[in-house]
């Protein structure tokens, strides 16, 4: 394997502040990506992290972008009703997609309301691989950006530590069970085939259980890439992290150094 790209981290007094950075970042990111390709494909995180970032968007970057060029889809997906409270796409919808003029036909969600995840997850690779066939993405990128958070026990997505769905090659969207701890186990997610041709990767991290975690695949990338699926992220442009400095107990805004 190749070098890995060099991660760059910023981190910030707290996450509302590391969510308005990245709010700015991703209007930039929009905006060049119209310019150059005419479109701008932005894959969103679930979980409670994001929130701040979506609720931001919604209000105070909602007419710096121009949403008719943006597609939306999701790194991964709990199978659970679309109106259950631990759906992100449910997540995303009220907090971001109702309240931004984004035609219904640019919002691709992970289908968590057919027979299985199995069915699921091959649904949604069909849906990504039409998507990108009529380009050249498919065979160099995906999606322009996409939105990453870190689990307690550094899952990103729903790839979990130990998870069989880190081995695979081919497959962009597999089923997937989470730990016994998790109230929802069973899940969608994309993997590290599709993730890691992504143009631009995002991390946007908070929480003070998470810190051990973070320092460890900051400072020791490749020891951590043998214990925790976040560390086994790439992107082909950009890897850029969105910190909390309360969860690494730093104070202060700036760059991370050890």
């Amino acid at each position: 394997m190749g070098e890995y790209l060099k991660p760059e981290v910023h981190v910030f007094d707290n996450l509302k502040n590391a969510s308005q950075a990245l709010a700015e970042t991703i209007v930039k990111e929009a905006s060049e990506a119209v310019e150059k390709r005419g479109q701008f494909n932005l894959a969103l995180s679930g979980g409670k992290t994001p929130l701040s970032l979506y609720r931001l968007m919604a209000k105070d970057y909602s007419k710096k972008i121009n949403w008719e060029t943006v597609h939306l889809f999701w790194g991964d997906e709990r199978f659970v009703p679309k109106e259950h409270p631990e759906n992100n796409f449910a997540m995303a919808y009220h907090n971001l997609i109702s309240k931004v003029p984004l035609p219904s036909q640019n919002i691709h969600p992970i289908q968590s309301e057919i027979e299985t995840p199995e069915r699921a997850a091959e649904s949604y690779e069909e849906t990504l691989r039409d998507f990108f066939r009529d380009s050249e993405r498919e065979t160099s990128y995906t999606f322009d950006a996409i939105l990453l958070g870190v689990g307690e026990d550094g899952h990103a997505a729903s790839l979990f530590p130990g998870s069989p769905a880190l081995k695979e090659k081919s497959r962009w969207a597999v089923a997937v069970d989470a730990p016994a701890s998790f109230l929802t186990k069973a899940r969608i997610t994309l993997t590290l085939p599709v993730i890691n041709i992504s143009r631009d990767v995002f991390f946007l991290v908070s929480g003070d259980k998470k810190g051990n975690i973070v320092s460890s695949i900051l400072k020791d990338p490749e020891r951590a890439r043998d214990l925790y699926p976040a560390a086994m992220i790439e992107a082909k442009e950009r890897l850029v992290w969105y910190v909390d400095g309360r969860t690494l107990n730093i104070s202060g805004k700036g760059s991370y150094h050890e």
